[in-house]
Formats: C-alpha cells, structure tokens, sequence
C-alpha cells in the first residue's frame, strides 16, 4: 500500500473511493496531497482538534455535508466534546442559517454514534429552527445543554446583535476560536473583503496571525488554493 493509501486508511479507518481514484491515476498526485495535507493538519498555533472541527463547522456552513462527516470524525477522534461541536455548528448558523443547522444535524448524529449513543431520527425531517433545536436537545439527552436553550430563546427574540453577542459568545468552546470560525466561513467561500470584519474583531479577541493563518490553511484543504489568496491580503507579514 503506498504512503498516501496507508495514511487516509489511518485516518478513517478505510481508504475513501475519492483517494483510491487520485491514486490509480496519479500516485504523484496522491503522494503530493498528503504530504500537504498531513503537514497542515499536525498540532500547530491551532491544535489538530481544533483544526478539524472547524472544518466541521465550515462545511456546514457552506452546506457541504460530505467534508463536514470527514472532519467530524477528526473531531471526535482527536477529542472533541459533544457539546463543544454543537457550539461549533451554532457559528455555522450565523453564517448559512437554518439550512446550516440542517445539514449540520448529520455531522451531530455521525459523532453521537461515533461515541456510541443511539440516535433515534425524528418522524419528520424537522425543518424549523425550532425544530431542529428540539432535535439537537433530545439527541443530547443528559449533556449540557444551558447553552443551546439560552440561544433558541435569543434567536427566537429577532434581536440579531443579541444573537451573534450569544452564538460567539464564551461557552463550551472559546470566542476566540468562534471568531476564527466566522472567519475561516467567509474564506472557505472565496469572500475574502466580507471576511476582513470578522478578521478584525477575531484579532479583538485574542486571535493571533498565526492562528489566522493556521484558518488560512485548512482552508486550502477544503476549498482550494484560491483560499489562501482570500485570507493572505489580510494577514500581517510574519516576523521572524
């Protein structure tokens, strides 16, 4: 098996049809992608979890169910809380709103059974934010769920400053690393001058250029090159 089969075999337990094909056709290319990939992904100014539930959330954000149920699995492997991806898949509702939410109840059903709870699906596919509110808070069961309650009720308010305050808010997962979640949503969709608001109140916070740039490169993994022309005009230059 070669290195790039053996290293998504590693990864997700099985070696994905995507990666086989780029294998058959060009071991090269393979090769070359996972170096890329294994370098971006290792523990850096943000951690290897941190980095893969972000994409998680990222791809709910841009409705990208396939990459979210990859990145989920990082997630749990590598240590995230169930309550913390719910948190993270709340910042993907800023951005995508109740469609986010939606496609982001499969990523939370993948890791519920990833962690060995049963999931029971409702009767029918819930399609309010209300709805699938109810949803996440019954697939909790008895996890913390303070958080999620107290967001309903303020989104259910109309009162969108109070909203976005709540969502990025400090809970089980920091405002800093939220801020860097906005970011990395406007990135992944090639918005890069929407993106430099959000850049600017994540440096607010506490977000280092580092880490942006750390955004910057699972970026590239999910949505190509053209993500980091997006994030590199605002980053500052590296000081050495």
């Amino acid at each position: 098996m070669s290195k790039g089969l053996a290293y998504f075999k590693e990864v997700y337990d099985e070696v994905p049809g995507w990666v086989q094909k780029m294998h058959d056709y060009s071991p090269v290319v393979l090769d070359q992608y996972t170096g890329l990939r294994g370098e971006i992904m290792q523990d850096g100014a943000l951690s290897r979890k941190e980095k893969d539930v972000l994409l998680a959330s990222m791809n709910a954000a841009r409705l990208y169910a396939r990459s979210m149920g990859y990145h989920t699995k990082g997630a749990i492997d590598f240590g995230s809380t169930i309550p913390e991806l719910v948190e993270y898949f709340l910042v993907s509702y800023l951005y995508g709103g109740t469609a986010a939410l939606k496609v982001s109840l499969e990523g939370l059903a993948y890791a519920l059974e990833l962690k060995g709870v049963k999931v029971t699906q409702p009767q029918e596919e819930p399609e309010s934010i209300e709805g699938i509110f109810e949803t996440i808070i019954t697939w909790l069961g008895s996890e913390d769920t303070s958080f999620i309650v107290d967001s309903l009720a303020i989104i259910q308010s109309g009162d969108k400053e109070k909203v976005d305050e709540k969502l990025l808010g400090d809970g089980h997962v920091s405002t800093r690393m939220k801020h860097l979640n906005m970011v990395g949503n406007y990135i992944t969709q090639l918005r890069g001058a929407d993106a430099v608001p959000w850049i600017e109140r994540a440096r607010a916070v506490g977000v280092t250029e580092a880490e942006l740039a750390d955004v910057g490169y699972i970026c590239v993994l999910t949505a190509g090159i053209p993500a980091w022309f997006e994030i590199s005009d605002s980053l500052k230059l590296a000081t050495k």
